[in-house]
């Protein structure tokens, strides 16, 4: 579920700072790892492709392959050539392999990468970081910071510094809770008391006062009109983020890539089908992600809820297909002009995928969604004989614009708001709401948006005028969001009409200290309109001390959801599973 804090900054992707004085480069010796990077595109999709290759005893070359926008590191590449002329490599679980030609220089790869049948040109390039050594010079210099991109929520940068021959600074981003590693930062000016860098492939941009002794850089992020604070630590060892629960392998279960297509809605899905051992048929599950662009983990902040309920239920003898939403990874299409409606269609599209599969039992298919997949379910279970049960984790009950004005004072409640900035805020909304949901003309409405923001953005100070940058192409990046289809079909929808028309078995979980979706006000809603309609098979449930993600918390604040290593409470898991094996041995 999208966090609607209406003036502040959404979303980014972010990139940071270079360094002070970098130490004289170490005598050169031979480099024991290459790093191999390219996209590969699939149709409307770009997914971007990582080689690792090692050099051990005697030249033996090893290698793994990284899949960054699916969620997937360190596969295991079964074997690789590389010479003078041609670097290859095959991965046969996946029935994938490469062969490329070397320029002149050998710093890059033009070839094909096969996979199931078909071909697609791919170029795999040295990686900037890979040509300066980084890994193996000692002169690399690391600089962590925290960016705060929305109302409660940080996120980690790690840049990574080295310096070349030439005298030239080769640097390069990591952003780990957003699982993106190697950005391109380019370029970079550097003198004693002042850093500045672009990272233009997000055309965005830093400025940094660095302090006396050039451990720390105080300054600010540019992007999008936006201008958010940020400083940089330098530091020996990058802290590591205990995800405890992040399945690792080997799995007892085969995982296998897929993809399909939604004919009607003119896109193709990708995801990953865990089957259990042995003959089958299996019941499946669907996983199904809440708003904005999720791949088929649903990670955040580096944890990866669906390959965690994914790991737990084919453990235990249920199939589970999880999948990127429309424009992430393997998947076509365009999430921010979709709404709800179109995202229920890519479900059954799923269902049919999954119906036409021989390991899967086709009555015992069911779909389990998380926050606005929890609003998918009923729509598409409603709409389909072929949906054996479905679960609901912090699914709605009540309305958007009822759940908008919910979620917003609870969040700020949570950070330490006065109850006068709460109401302000929830003015601000209604408002905006208002022109929404009666301005059908799509300028005039942009128009008025507008001019209403900047009519709540008067009573702010000069400083606090100043911090936000550029007022209009903040507004313009804000109101872009508030205006896409997605929104507005949001705004109104109400999901009690669909839950209605819901027949099969359905679990409601809702976390006693979720702010997003609160869950006293909407369980209560979803077991009104499900004994209403005179479904008797309805088990809702609230569980005491977990947040929306279903992690055991304090407060239930956002601001957690990054320090807390629990993915998914055992408890919740544990009722979730015995929950889904109940309805599929009953049938």
């Amino acid at each position: 579920m999208r966090i609607w804090q209406p003036w502040a900054v959404s979303s980014f992707l972010v990139a940071v700072l270079a360094a002070p004085a970098v130490a004289d480069e170490p005598p050169e010796k031979e480099a024991a790892e290459q790093t191999w990077e390219g996209i590969l595109k699939i149709g409307e999709a770009s997914l971007r492709l990582v080689l690792h290759v090692k050099e051990g005893a005697g030249g033996a070359l090893s290698a793994t392959l990284d899949s960054p926008d699916q969620g997937a590191s360190g596969l295991a590449v079964d074997s690789v050539t590389r010479d003078k002329t041609r670097l290859t490599f095959e991965l046969k679980k996946l029935g994938a392999k490469f062969d490329g030609k070397f320029n002149a220089k050998g710093t890059e790869a033009v070839g094909t990468f096969s996979q199931g049948g078909a071909d697609f040109p791919l170029t795999l390039k040295q990686s900037a970081a890979a040509l300066a050594g980084a890994k193996a010079a000692a002169n690399e210099q690391l600089w962590e910071g925290k960016l705060g991109v929305a109302a409660g929520i940080k996120i980690r940068l790690i840049l990574r510094v080295v310096k070349e021959k030439s005298g030239a600074l080769v640097a390069t981003l990591d952003s780990p809770d957003e699982n993106l590693k190697g950005l391109k930062v380019d370029p970079i000016t550097i003198d004693k008391d002042k850093l500045a860098f672009e990272l233009k492939v997000t055309a965005a941009r830093y400025e940094g006062k660095l302090n006396a002794e050039g451990t720390e850089a105080e300054g600010h992020w540019m992007q999008r009109g936006a201008k958010l604070p940020l400083t940089f630590k330098r530091t020996e060892k990058v802290a590591e983020v205990r995800r405890p629960q992040t399945p690792q392998p080997p799995f007892p279960y085969k995982a296998e890539s897929v993809s399909y297509a939604n004919k009607a809605g003119g896109v193709t899905i990708a995801g990953t089908l865990t089957i259990p051992p042995g003959t089958g048929p299996f019941p499946a599950a669907l996983m199904i992600s809440g708003s904005g662009a999720q791949d088929r983990d649903e990670m955040i902040l580096g944890h990866r809820p669906f390959a965690v309920i994914a790991d737990a239920l084919s453990r235990r003898g249920v199939a589970v297909l999880r999948v990127d939403d429309r424009g992430v990874g393997g998947s076509s299409g365009k999430t921010a002009e979709s709404t709800t409606d179109d995202f229920a269609g890519d479900v059954l599209a799923g269902v049919a995928f999954l119906k036409a599969r021989p390991e899967i039992d086709p009555k015992a298919i069911g779909l389990i969604g998380h926050s606005e997949g929890g609003i998918i379910a009923p729509i598409a279970a409603g709409r389909s004989q072929d949906v054996a049960f479905i679960v609901l984790l912090a699914g709605t009950g009540l309305p958007g614009e009822d759940i908008l004005y919910l979620q917003g004072g609870l969040i700020l409640q949570a950070m330490g708001a006065t109850q006068a900035a709460i109401d302000k805020q929830k003015a601000t909304q209604k408002r905006l709401f208002e022109i929404l949901k009666n301005e059908k003309d799509p300028k005039t409405a942009s128009a008025k948006l507008r001019a209403s923001a900047k009519e709540s953005l008067k009573d702010l100070s000069e400083a606090e005028r100043k911090e936000l940058g550029d007022v209009d192409a903040l507004l313009s990046a804000q109101l872009k969001a508030v205006e896409s289809p997605w929104f507005r079909y949001f705004l109104t929808y109400d999901p009690r009409p669909a839950l209605a028309k819901v027949t099969c078995p359905v679990l409601a979980l809702g976390g006693e200290k979720d702010l997003q979706v609160p869950p006293r006000e909407n369980l209560s809603e979803i077991d009104k309109a499900l004994k209403a309609a005179g479904n008797r098979r309805g088990t809702v449930k609230e569980l005491p001390g977990l947040n929306h993600l279903f992690q055991t918390c304090r407060t239930g604040s956002v601001t957690e959801y990054a320090e807390i290593e629990e993915t998914f409470a055992p408890s919740a898991l544990t009722l979730l599973g015995d929950w889904v094996l109940e309805q599929v041995k009953s049938r």
